[in-house]
């Protein structure tokens, strides 16, 4: 049985109004996203695949086109979708069980219960000895951990992640990648990822759409037909680093592309 669309993005656009004229962030974009599947958007800086991402999560409207999920246009954020940041976007006053907590807490759901939830996912992610540590308390991969199961907590149809461990050293982002991993398959759900880690962006995905360089559009997408149960260990296999290569070459054309059109202007 095919899987059912949970996001469709049909010509989107998007402009920014500028001093003189405007910025054409993106070109017409169109794809589809499958309910629970997992999707890496890939390109140079300013390609627009954060822009993308922020529309998905109804924080800016297209200048034209419509995004839409389980077919009804998405006009504004709503509870269905989690967004977490780069910036782990934690309140330093309180403790991680409240950061946790406290979109439960907007949800005006029962304060017991609330407690019960904050537990369950920093269980989850990990973190159970640290419900009541504050963040300046913790390391930065922590940090995320709690942003994670903040965004889980909520119980959303889907994430949306904006570089999520852009911040992370690289120990640190290899077991951050392998828990969400872990998490997602626990907790099946559509993920969408900007990421501009190719490797990244192989070890997790389904597919991975690579972007032109600006304005935005998609150059090409990408089924990654890998083994579904990955770790460490098929970063170094053929077809991991086959992939590698082919998008090295995809952004590399992009990253060229753009440097001439800066010397040319």
């Amino acid at each position: 049985m095919a899987a059912s669309v949970h996001y469709q993005i049909e010509n989107v656009t998007k402009q920014f109004p500028m001093r003189k004229g405007t910025l054409q962030a993106l070109d017409p974009v169109s794809l589809e996203i499958y309910q629970n599947e997992f999707v890496a958007i890939l390109g140079t800086s300013g390609c627009g695949k954060s822009t993308l991402l922020r529309m998905l999560a109804g924080f800016t409207a297209p200048t034209t086109g419509q995004i839409l999920s389980h077919g009804v246009p998405i006009t504004g954020p709503g509870k269905d979708r989690g967004m977490v940041f780069q910036a782990y976007t934690l309140f330093p006053w309180m403790t991680v069980q409240k950061n946790v907590e406290y979109g439960l807490k907007q949800q005006k759901m029962e304060k017991s219960a609330r407690a019960e939830t904050a537990r369950k996912y920093l269980n989850v992610v990990g973190l159970d000895g640290f419900a009541d540590a504050y963040p300046k308390e913790l390391s930065g991969g922590m940090k995320q951990r709690v942003a994670i199961a903040r965004a889980l907590a909520a119980n959303p149809e889907s994430l949306l992640l904006d570089e999520p461990f852009g911040a992370l050293d690289t120990q640190t982002r290899s077991h951050m990648q392998e828990l969400t991993l872990d998490v997602w398959r626990q907790y099946p759900k559509t993920i969408v990822m900007v990421t501009h880690d190719i490797e990244e962006a192989i070890f997790m995905a389904d597919r991975i759409v690579v972007m032109r360089a600006r304005p935005g559009s998609i150059k090409e997408i990408i089924d990654v037909d890998l083994p579904r149960d990955r770790d460490f260990y098929i970063k170094s296999d053929p077809a991991f680093l086959d992939y590698k290569r082919h998008i090295n070459e995809l952004i590399y054309e992009e990253s060229l592309k753009l440097e001439q059109e800066e010397l040319g202007a």
